[in-house]
């Protein structure tokens, strides 16, 4: 981090202390803070790049917060409605129709119509973000309150699209629209002071159940920050990490259940070739499916957990493990030992004087890059590394830019981060024609049977059948691109979210949490009260 951002960070925090009357310092105040509803202050996650604007990608991994959507998902992970009050979908799975409530309103007073539902989604597929409309031809009011999607081929998974993409106003959208957004969700933007905090109030003409809470401050503060926040008092959640655990009087420590995972990829193709950039494809280790299986069934999952998380988390076995199109198969017996060093022995790898298996001359022994400055992927990276030279296999941990892991990412192994709350994650990691291109299957993957169910999924009629082909493209017995088949991720830990929450303050019954960017422990925010 840099020293002016630091110098930033701690000046706001300082700055809002002394304002709002809290002992400095890292000590605990002696007073604590006696909770209202009249506001809440937060530090839970980072500030975004680029504003408050859905079209851009604001709320893909939590709540959109000053944005309504079509649907939003239940703590069972099932759809309900929020704007909607229903929708259709035609026999040949081309037009989706939806109709939405009345009684909705912008902050600025003006009636959310389909018209702007309509420019919503139009906007957001010609901006080309990471929302992915590719197969949406024209979204169109058929109404007032009616609004159609017509897309190119069928598919299923529009309706995870729904639930993360917040409506926009028409009438009062522009470039900068994500600096100051009008919305009708349950709280309105008030005020964004870059770096320091961004500060809502309570949506009074919200159509459905009102927060508790009139105002909310969100800090942006570090790993760091947020801690002293917690010792001084300052704050009434905080995100934390496993390192900065800490029994702090006054504040209960909130455990989240996520499917924000931590996983190695395994490039699946020899090396030698190169992507439609020129970036070099391959690796001639982790090629062998002998080496990737023992890396998978080798390592002790829960004994990893234990001791790079400190045991908050659980062991990881896919992408979308509890997810409603997770395939329990996937969940293998791991921490084999015996057995996966027995089958490399069998495929010719041979422990060599080091204890390095080698094999035709070649070491089996890699590059593992994980983000330098992540203290979480570090940590697993480290633990991961020491478990597998148990194996014979050497792995070399390398603290790296994003911008070093795109230029290696199809030859080199990455410990990377994912979760989402959409089918589509499984679909981007191993289908076929999208490998090597920019995050999407970097493996390289290519197997037709799984490319199959996918598109099987994707044109199915309902949520149910779409699931039961996507667990069978994880695995159908015979193939699929999970652990038992062609294994080309080493999924090693799902990590918990950890927030300190102050005492007296109910957050409710959260749901399983999707990968940390954004502000995924507000998604209930509606049920959040005092105790």
């Amino acid at each position: 981090m840099k020293k002016e951002r630091v110098l930033c960070i701690a000046a706001a925090l300082a700055a809002f202390i002394v304002v709002n009357g809290f002992a400095g310092g890292g000590r605990q105040q002696e007073t604590p803070r006696v909770l209202t509803t009249d506001s809440l202050t937060l530090a839970i996650g980072g500030e975004p790049d680029e504003g408050f604007d859905p079209c851009t990608g604001w709320g893909r991994y939590g709540s959109p917060l000053f944005q309504s959507t079509l649907l939003e998902f239940d703590r069972d992970m099932n759809f309900t409605n929020d704007l909607a009050t229903g929708y259709s979908v035609s026999a040949d799975g081309l037009t989706w129709t939806f109709d939405i409530r009345s009684d909705a309103k912008f902050s600025d007073g003006q009636p959310v119509t389909a018209e702007d539902v309509a420019f919503t989604f139009n906007t957001a597929k010609e901006s080309g973000s990471e929302i992915d409309l590719t197969r949406m031809k024209l979204a169109r009011a058929a109404g007032p309150t009616r609004v159609a999607f017509e897309l190119t081929t069928p598919y299923s998974a529009f309706v995870n699209t729904t639930v993360s993409l917040g409506i926009v106003p028409k009438h009062a959208y522009s470039a900068n629209y994500g600096q100051k957004p009008i919305g009708s969700g349950p709280y309105i933007f008030v005020q964004w002071d870059k770096g320091q905090q961004l500060i809502v109030e309570r949506n009074e003409n919200y159509y459905g159940t009102k927060p508790v809470f009139k105002r909310l401050t969100f800090l942006f503060l570090d790993e760091e920050g947020s801690f002293a926040a917690v010792q001084s008092g300052s704050v009434d959640v905080a995100m934390t990490v496993p390192m900065l655990v800490r029994d702090i009087t006054g504040y209960s420590l909130l455990r989240a259940r996520s499917v924000d995972n931590r996983g190695v990829s395994l490039p699946a193709t020899k090396a030698g070739t190169f992507n439609a950039d020129n970036l070099p494809v391959g690796n001639e280790v982790t090629s062998d499916i002998t080496i990737r299986k023992a890396l998978i069934y080798g390592i002790d999952r829960v004994g990893i957990v234990r001791d790079a998380l400190s045991g908050y988390g659980t062991p990881a076995y896919s992408v979308c493990d509890g997810l409603p199109w997770w395939n329990p198969q996937t969940r293998i017996a791991d921490n084999d030992g015996a057995g996966q060093r027995a089958a490399l022995d069998a495929a010719g790898w041979r422990p060599g004087e080091d204890g390095i298996r080698v094999k035709d001359g070649l070491r089996a022994s890699f590059t593992l890059i994980y983000p330098a400055g992540d203290s979480v992927r570090q940590a697993i990276t480290m633990a991961f590394a020491q478990q597998v030279r148990a194996l014979g296999i050497e792995v070399l941990p390398k603290g790296g830019s994003w911008d070093d892991i795109g230029l290696e990412m199809y030859r080199t192994p990455i410990m990377f981060g994912w979760g989402s709350h959409s089918p589509m994650e499984t679909y981007d990691l191993y289908y076929s024609k999208l490998a090597t291109t920019g995050y999407s299957n970097v493996t390289n993957i290519r197997n037709p049977t799984v490319d199959r169910y996918m598109d099987a999924a994707l044109a199915a009629p309902d949520t149910e059948e779409a699931n039961a082909n996507w667990k069978k493209a994880a695995w159908d017995g015979t193939t699929g691109y999970g652990n038992q088949g062609d294994a080309t991720w080493c999924w090693i830990a799902n990590i918990e979210h950890l927030y300190y929450v102050r005492d007296g303050l109910d957050v409710g019954n959260q749901r399983i949490h999707p990968h940390g960017h954004g502000f995924p422990v507000i998604s209930n925010v509606k049920e959040w009260k005092l105790k």
